[in-house]
């Protein structure tokens, strides 16, 4: 196929328009793509930004067999797409707002805004899962984590002492610090579970719209996500609580950053196992279409 051919009504050169595209619409916000890579290196409670673009591609990649179907058709959307991404980051910069969620999500919008200026309505449509999982490129603002973390911090604190208690433990809580072996854990510093909570909600969302399951199903998994993240925590807290008072804090500590990256196939797994038990409660769970595009 030559340079210029076409295949399904796609082309290099849309390629390269979008490439051209997306790295101007960087070139104009590269503070606020500088702030948000640096957030996300700096601050762990921000680590899952670096999970998203591979997930997004992901999504896309199953969903491959869609190209066929929807040729690319250059729609003005785009640019108001980028107008508005534009609109947002001034106004959030403003002295009178001051709004760094609005920086970031202008700078998002105008990425996007550059892809469907290239593509179209249509496609970015076939591809929604991908399209709105670039929403969490923004960094979750402060007010938002604390009123998250608080009851997460709680139930964490109060199932894991619970579990402890259950296998023989003598644990004490106050709020969310717990003492076992006259050792005090707060579970609101490094085990409030903040620094994984939004990778495992990733993990469902990605498994959700990989699976060609129904979608309600996707929906039940979405919504019991933050339970997912709970247990995963607790999986993570109970063996690390135990080594903080029964053994040398380095090694409670080098399990306690280790073991945070293996809650995320532990999570996946949960999922596997929650769609295949409502397959053996004869709970309708897969879309029954063949191929990828009904994931």
């Amino acid at each position: 196929m030559n340079v210029g051919s076409l295949r399904y009504g796609w082309g290099v050169r849309h390629v390269v328009m979008i490439v051209v595209l997306v790295a101007a619409s960087i070139f104009a916000t590269f503070t606020q793509w500088q702030d948000i890579t640096m957030i996300a290196i700096k601050d762990e409670e921000s680590s899952h930004i670096f999970l998203v673009i591979p997930i997004a591609i992901w999504l896309v990649w199953i969903r491959r067999i869609r190209f066929r179907r929807c040729p690319p058709k250059a729609s003005w959307v785009g640019p108001m797409l980028i107008l508005g991404g534009y609109l947002l980051a001034s106004v959030s910069f403003s002295e009178s707002v001051q709004f760094q969620a609005g920086l970031h999500g202008g700078a998002v919008l105008m990425l996007i805004g550059a892809i469907t200026t290239v593509v179209g309505v249509q496609v970015m449509a076939n591809f929604a899962p991908a399209v709105i999982i670039l929403g969490l490129l923004v960094p979750i603002p402060g007010m938002i984590r604390l009123a998250i973390a608080g009851p997460l911090q709680n139930a964490t604190a109060r199932v894991t002492t619970t579990l402890l208690e259950t296998m023989g433990f003598y644990v004490e809580r106050s709020g969310n610090l717990v003492n076992i072996n006259d050792m005090p854990i707060a579970v609101a510093e490094a085990c409030n579970g903040m620094r994984m909570v939004f990778a495992l909600v990733l993990v469902s969302y990605a498994f959700a719209f990989t699976v060609p399951l129904r979608n309600s199903v996707r929906l039940m998994i979405l919504l019991l996500s933050p339970v997912a993240a709970i247990i995963c925590n607790v999986i993570r807290l109970a063996p690390t609580v135990l080594l903080y008072g029964y053994a040398p804090p380095e090694y409670a500590d080098n399990f306690h950053d280790i073991s945070g990256w293996l809650m995320l196939p532990i999570a996946f797994l949960m999922l596997v196992g929650i769609t295949r038990a409502l397959r053996w409660a004869l709970v309708p769970t897969y879309r029954f279409t063949l191929g990828t595009q009904s994931s």
